[in-house]
């Protein structure tokens, strides 16, 4: 057992702890305060900060197909909401503005039988996007300086008509896939 005989309070240790504690003060304020304000943490660290709207006007297609750019419209807002921060809004409300526009969409025969029917085909769509801020600054997610920057992307999925799958049950596949592969095209830059 220690008595409080043995070790005196002086002067000098109540300075000394004085000091330390204002030191040990100073350090953790230092560390409080010195470039940690700015960390973000979860999947919001993925995108930008500065930008809370996206207006999505209805993609235009350059497709024969009917309405497939209103479906990839309908998809890519769906898919926004969902899996990022972003919130879709009207033209006069919006941060930014996301354009898609379908290229071309084709499908290809991959194997037929004996009597030339299609066996297994490929529904491939090809799409270019751009996305700008609401003063019209194109937002790139690259470290490489692209010049009016157009992303293309391409997304494509098999069918088996004898299977029950159809034109439109692929079409769908290739959609989901290309609205998810343009809102990954919106994470920020590392």
């Amino acid at each position: 057992m220690v008595r409080p005989e043995q070790y005196p309070l002086t002067r000098s240790s109540l300075r000394n702890a004085l000091s330390l504690a204002v030191l040990l003060t100073a350090i953790l304020s230092c560390a409080m305060f010195s470039g940690c304000a700015m960390y973000r943490f979860g999947a919001c660290s993925l995108y930008r900060p500065d930008i809370q709207t996206v207006h999505v006007p209805v993609i235009k297609s350059a497709s024969f197909r009917r309405n497939l750019g209103e479906q990839l419209t309908e998809a890519v807002v769906k898919e926004i909401e969902t899996s990022s921060p972003y919130k879709v809004v009207g033209a006069a409300d919006a941060d930014s503005t996301l354009e898609v526009h379908i290229d071309n969409d084709i499908k290809n025969v991959l194997a037929e039988n004996a009597y030339d029917e299609p066996r297994s085909l490929e529904m491939s769509m090809y799409v270019h996007m751009t996305w700008r801020d609401r003063r019209g600054n194109l937002i790139t997610q690259s470290t490489v300086p692209l010049d009016d920057t157009v992303v293309s992307l391409a997304e494509s999925a098999n069918f088996i008509p004898e299977s029950g799958q159809s034109v439109v049950t692929s079409q769908q596949k290739v959609m989901q896939g290309l609205a998810a592969q343009i809102v990954s095209q919106m994470e920020a830059a590392w």
